[in-house]
This record gives structure tokens, C-alpha cells and sequence, in this order.
């Protein structure tokens, strides 16, 4: 069986038709996912709007271009330490 790959939007969706008052088992078996997947998504995006789920997709690319960066201050703070450090 081919595996079908929800977007966050149509996660969300699913989710506010479960608040909404939809049976857990209709709205699994219309969208064609097990209880299972849906109490995981339940889990994660629960509570969140898509503009949240943008949001937290920024932090999370802004995040990993500031590791990097934050590494390499590191490094050069600790060598610039071990040089003040020595007797001359």
C-alpha cells in the first residue's frame, strides 16, 4: 500500500474536525490513516495553527544556521584562552 504524506496544513485540518466532534474512527477512516497516526499527530501538532507551524519551521532553519556559527565562536574564544594563558 503506497504511503500517503500529509502536509501540516491538511494535519491541522484533521485535527480541528477531531475537535470539531467528528468520531476518531470515521475521521481516521476518511482520511485514510490508523488511530495510531493520528493520536501521534494528536501529540505534536495539537493545539497549534498553521501560521504556528510556519513559525516554528523558521526558528528551526534560523536554529540551524546558528549552531554553526555559535561552534566556530566557541573554538576561537577557547584558543584565544589557551594563548593569553601560556607565560611568555
Amino acid at each position: 500500500m503506497k504511503r500517503k504524506r500529509f502536509s501540516e496544513a491538511q494535519i491541522i485540518g484533521v485535527l480541528q474536525e477531531a475537535e470539531a466532534g467528528v468520531k476518531k474512527q470515521d475521521l481516521c477512516r476518511k482520511h485514510g490513516i490508523t488511530e495510531q497516526t493520528f493520536y501521534r499527530w494528536r501529540a505534536k501538532y495539537g493545539g497549534l495553527r498553521v501560521s504556528d507551524i510556519t513559525r516554528l519551521k523558521q526558528l528551526e532553519a534560523e536554529n540551524r544556521q546558528l549552531k554553526p556559527l555559535l561552534a566556530e565562536a566557541h573554538l576561537d574564544q577557547a584558543a584565544l584562552k589557551e594563548l593569553l594563558s601560556k607565560n611568555w
